[in-house]
């Protein structure tokens, strides 16, 4: 479809030396139209495709940000029909007001259900605290140097050793490189690979965040299914057979629960060997595997060197330690070395001091066997909870989903659960096309314990009801 002359009028000139991202610029100006009623409710956006032809940009870019505006309420994905301004989308509140998450109430304590969050009442604060402030007092005593860019040393060999005993992967710590968490990570890798613009596999559905990241790192997704087996390899040949990167969650997908099997990693695994690709391994979640036995890290099967591994310690500790981190196949540490020196530096160096002490002390596996076990409890309470009387399933590793009925918007049912006191996600917004999404709704298990478990079931079954 070619955008009508009114869609033309307001379509932004692209300025790629500003500080605002591309996919920024884009949904800002279409933000704009829509507000202004320059845009009517139901008019229909340009494809992805027709859009990054007009302006030059990347599809991924585009996709982003018609994503942004989605997430904003003020368009609606219809599938085959495209992409349209959304009815009484239109606003006189300002923009942020709109959002169908708004994160101020929720970001210093969670709320039951909310995904990627550790347990707030498991965490070791005191132990932490103790080892934050040694390893102040030690990094005071010796200010004036440039630390190592890559991560100290010390830090490096704790994740390097510890990897070999949580997923069984041999690497040295030059291979590490410490990151803020698995954005970071993935964001160093894209410029590593040099991926802007590039067609990569990522699998759908997958998560929301990573897809966002990968559009806004200006790549071309392309969206692969993912099935009991995991990413379907043969349908990314078919459909992108030039692609030379894919984004996967071997170990612990989510949405859907599947581990990677072993014919498809064999699969993958050769593609990536025999057209000289990449595979990034998203291992995020993959140390809280609830299953037995844990399903090993790809990186570990991989004997000749295609796999990033990203790791971080967001969802095993806290988001708040700001600590991830990347395993490069030798034959690409020289140039993760040179892109971390210049744009992606490793974070406070008395964060990683007591975070090397924390894993050398053996507190860290300590913990994530505890936490290991008050998930699958959690779990197990939840599900028994909930158990006929509104219909789950399993969404791996942390998570439950309920399936709604066909026509409900999941994305405002979500907004609403804020009002009673619960954060579950939408489960369409994992798809990349909502529109094509069976809707529901993901139920994080963590933050959920006795204390609390009775008031948020009541208030999901009166929010689905």
């Amino acid at each position: 479809m070619t955008s009508s002359p009114a869609i033309k009028s307001f379509l932004p000139v692209v300025d790629r030396s500003g500080s605002n991202s591309i996919s920024g610029q884009i949904s800002g100006a279409l933000r704009s139209a829509i507000l202004d009623g320059r845009l009517p409710q139901g008019a229909r956006l340009p494809s992805w495709k027709d859009l990054a032809d007009q302006l030059g940009v990347a599809r991924g870019t585009v996709r982003a940000a018609y994503d942004t505006l989605a997430d904003e309420l003020l368009v609606v994905p219809a599938g085959a029909s495209g992409t349209r301004v959304r009815h009484d989308g239109r606003s006189s509140a300002p923009v942020a007001a709109a959002r169908p998450l708004p994160l101020a109430g929720i970001v210093s304590a969670p709320l039951p259900f909310q995904l990627g969050l550790p347990a707030q009442d498991a965490l070791p604060a005191k132990l932490w605290s103790r080892l934050c402030a040694r390893a102040a007092r030690r990094e005071a005593a010796s200010l004036g140097g440039r630390p190592d860019p890559r991560g100290s040393a010390a830090l490096r060999e704790q994740i390097a050793a510890m990897l070999a005993i949580t997923r069984s992967v041999s690497c040295t710590p030059d291979q590490v490189f410490l990151t803020t968490g698995y954005g970071s990570g993935l964001w160093l890798t894209i410029q590593v690979l040099e991926a802007a613009g590039k067609q990569v596999w990522h699998e759908d559905p997958g998560c929301p965040l990573t897809r966002r990241g990968l559009g806004l790192a200006g790549v071309d997704l392309v969206p692969v299914p993912v099935d009991q087996d995991g990413i379907r390899v043969d349908h990314g040949l078919a459909i992108a057979p030039t692609a030379r990167l894919a984004v996967v969650t071997p170990s612990a997908q989510a949405p859907t629960g599947a581990s990677l099997s072993q014919h498809r990693r064999k699969d993958l695994l050769g593609w990536a060997e025999r057209v000289g690709g990449w595979i990034v391994e998203d291992d995020s979640r993959g140390g809280l595997q609830l299953v037995r036995p844990s399903a090993p890290a790809l990186a570990a099967q991989d004997s000749a060197g295609r796999v990033i591994h990203i790791g971080a310690f967001e969802q095993t500790l806290s988001p708040a330690v700001g600590l991830g981190y990347v395993v490069a196949p030798k034959a690409l540490t020289a140039r993760f070395a040179q892109v971390a020196a210049a744009l992606n530096p490793a974070p406070g160096v008395t964060t990683q001091a007591a975070l090397a002490a924390f894993i050398g002390d053996g507190h860290y596996l300590r913990h994530l066997r505890q936490m290991k076990r008050l998930y699958r409890d959690r779990k197990a309470a939840l599900e028994a909870a909930l158990q006929g009387r509104v219909a789950t399933a399993d969404a791996a590793p942390l998570a439950l989903s309920v399936r709604l009925a066909a026509g409900v918007d999941d994305v405002a049912l979500a907004r609403r659960a804020l009002d009673f006191g619960i954060a579950p996600a939408p489960l369409s917004s994992w798809r990349h096309d909502r529109s094509a999404a069976r809707p529901g709704l993901l139920l994080g298990v963590t933050n959920v314990h006795a204390g609390n478990l009775d008031a948020a079931c009541a208030g999901l079954l009166e929010l689905v009801s």
